[in-house]
């Protein structure tokens, strides 16, 4: 099972309007942030709370984001752990 980001590459989060359960907090979604790390493959939690029988597996990656981007101010960055179908190219102008 291969990565589709690595390291380095720019992504946008999905805009997501999720029913249920989802790990992509609302502040990022829309909003384009750089992988720093790969946290391997694990069963996607939306699956898992929503008792599917067998849950999809997908990467999950550690994607910052410059806090000025996300709130218009600050200097620091905020770090989120995201799965893949959260994720599209930053370049891609469907979120």
């Amino acid at each position: 099972m291969a990565e589709r980001f690595a390291p380095g590459q720019r992504v946008r989060v999905r805009v997501l309007d999720a029913a249920g359960h989802t790990r992509a907090p609302h502040y990022v979604r829309g909003h384009a942030g750089t992988v720093v790390a790969v946290h391997g493959h694990h069963r996607l939690p939306d699956d898992v709370v929503a008792g599917a029988a067998d849950p999809r597996v997908e990467a999950v990656y550690a994607v910052r984001f410059a806090a000025a981007s996300l709130w218009g101010s600050g200097e620091h960055s905020v770090t989120v752990n995201l799965w893949d179908s959260y994720l599209s190219g930053a370049e891609s102008s469907h979120v």
